[in-house]
């Protein structure tokens, strides 16, 4: 609930605060989602790798992690992301006329971002298996150093404005990910994560899982740009 003062502060409340509300429930509510679903798919493929035997992909200590310190500041700050300025906001009104049409949340988006969650959970398990197929033990390591660069580059897919803290998250979550790289050597082969087998076989696993999103997302900004961002531009 909320109370004001004055009649004139219903239009700052619904075509500012209001629409980014919605925006920013939308996002974070999905990208939840494509969290908890890419992991759950490798879980799945790696499974079926072991005729369905009740085998744990990642232990305890990393799904803690993956959910938490390694993922948890950046996707959080998802509900800072703004589109437009607010000036642009209460000078056109017709953005907020566009949350009505369901385009930033609904049965299209929630099933597209499912689908972007099954190609990289997918992606990064199949050629993680196929790379290492004659080092499977080292498979855990590069699959889930993966995982969580897919994760925190999604932020950068998914955020519509950089905000300084979002950035202050990604290099706290990259932080806290090499501290476990360093002071979990039960997990991690510290000769193996600093050779260039590794290295190469991260970029191209990693290339594998986010490149296809930013060529759509650079086209769709290219070719068939939202309102909001014609909008900025011409502010």
């Amino acid at each position: 609930d909320f109370s004001i003062t004055q009649f004139s502060y219903v239009g700052r409340l619904l075509l500012w605060h209001g629409r980014n509300s919605y925006n920013r429930c939308a996002s974070l509510s999905q990208f939840i989602i494509h969290r908890g679903l890419i992991i759950s798919v490798m879980q799945a493929i790696f499974s079926a790798v072991f005729f369905f035997v009740s085998i744990s992909l990642y232990q305890g200590v990393l799904l803690i992690g993956y959910s938490s310190f390694f993922t948890m500041g950046p996707v959080f700050l998802l509900v800072l992301d703004v589109d437009v300025e607010a000036k642009i906001a209460m000078m056109y009104p017709e953005l907020y006329k566009e949350l009505q049409k369901g385009r930033v949340l609904s049965y299209k988006t929630f099933f597209m971002w499912i689908l972007v969650s099954v190609y990289q959970g997918a992606a990064i398990m199949y050629l993680g298996i196929l790379l290492f197929k004659e080092d499977f033990i080292h498979v855990i390591a590069i699959t889930f150093t993966v995982l969580i660069v897919t994760e925190l580059l999604m932020v950068v897919v998914t955020v519509r404005t950089w905000h300084w803290l979002m950035a202050v998250a990604q290099i706290f979550s990259l932080g806290c990910y090499f501290l476990a790289l360093v002071f979990l050597p039960e997990y991690f082969d510290p000769d193996f994560l600093t050779s260039t087998n590794f290295l190469l076989k991260f970029v191209a696993l990693t290339a594998a899982s986010c490149l296809p999103l930013f060529i759509m997302k650079y086209l769709r900004k290219r070719f068939a740009p939202p309102i909001y961002a014609k909008l900025q531009q011409s502010g």
